[in-house]
């Protein structure tokens, strides 16, 4: 059985959640990113940001110590408008029961029941996905894919997350595995030790970003690293396209930043997809979404409802 997280303090008083605030107009939704080393806390209300916390997280402590840190941050955020909690997690999750398993740099969080955790303090509807999930469908309501249908959100980080919009809504597969594309086998390891900090970390022994650093100086050697980077990001997305066949890919991420670097070796690798006509349509861009992964988070909330945003 999960444990159960009490909060320090006395739980904020139950209240039924609704799709819509009680003027008619766009909700206010709380939206949660919890990493490792810290948590951002957003109210969000029609794409926007209204109040905003970030604060660390002691994530080698106990499960109590985190969890009490985490409520410390929403609850300087979460006011009586507020119909809805989202909350990314970089763990995999249980949807339905809302489990988070394994949390990535919080060893204590091994198994806990944080969706049931967050309504019986707060009284209003939480739903818990990981954080790839949440930055696809955050660029679905609030970013690149406003208006489309079918997407894939790939965020390029310490790891390869990826996120999966079908026909408008976010699709996690039966076990919230759909898109777990950094795990298929590629060459002697497996595809996120090619598209991810990893591939910068054992070529180089720095960062991506260190790496994209030195390419904006001008270092041949950082430059022709993005475009090997490039190259196997390319042919991960020619499984995304066969996969999924998305209108739009969108790319986030810290390592994102440097598409200018691998985007032509990338785009020349795409060019092997099978369906030419498909592939001229298909659009490929990178996150201009402030606060992403907050706005994100929030966004669990409206998919889970089928609101409007």
């Amino acid at each position: 059985m999960s444990p159960v997280l009490e909060p320090p303090a006395a739980p904020i008083a139950p209240r039924s959640g609704s799709a819509t605030a009680s003027d008619g107009g766009p909700p206010a939704i709380l939206g949660v990113d919890l990493g490792g080393s810290g948590v951002r806390v957003g109210k969000v209300r029609a794409g926007g940001l209204e109040r905003f916390v970030a604060a660390p997280i002691s994530g080698r402590e106990r499960a109590e110590v985190v969890a009490a840190e985490l409520y410390r941050a929403i609850d300087g955020v979460f006011d009586d408008e507020v119909r809805g909690i989202g909350c990314g997690v970089p763990s995999v999750v249980d949807v339905d029961r809302g489990i988070v398993y394994n949390v990535e740099n919080i060893p204590a969080w091994q198994e806990v029941a944080l969706k049931a955790d967050l309504e019986r303090r707060y009284g209003v509807p939480a739903y818990v996905n990981n954080d790839a999930n949440a930055f696809a469908v955050g660029e679905l309501y609030f970013g690149h894919g406003r208006g489309h249908r079918h997407l894939v959100g790939l965020t390029l980080g310490s790891g390869l997350g990826a996120g999966v919009v079908i026909d408008g809504r976010l699709y996690i597969g039966a076990n919230c595995g759909a898109g777990e594309l950094g795990a298929i086998p590629f060459r002697e390891h497996t595809i996120e030790q090619y598209c991810a900090a990893p591939f910068f970390q054992r070529e180089a022994g720095v960062s991506g970003e260190e790496v994209h650093r030195r390419a904006v100086a001008g270092d041949s050697f950082a430059r022709e690293l993005f475009a090997r980077f490039g190259d196997s990001l390319g042919h991960a997305l020619l499984l995304v396209l066969y996969a999924y066949d998305p209108e739009m890919i969108v790319l986030g991420g810290s390592i994102s930043a440097a598409l200018p670097f691998f985007e032509e070796a990338m785009r020349e690798r795409l060019r092997q997809y099978a369906y030419p006509h498909a592939l001229a349509r298909l659009r490929l861009e990178r996150s201009e979404v402030e606060n992403a992964a907050v706005l994100g988070a929030a966004a669990l909330y409206l998919d889970a409802n089928h609101a409007a945003g």
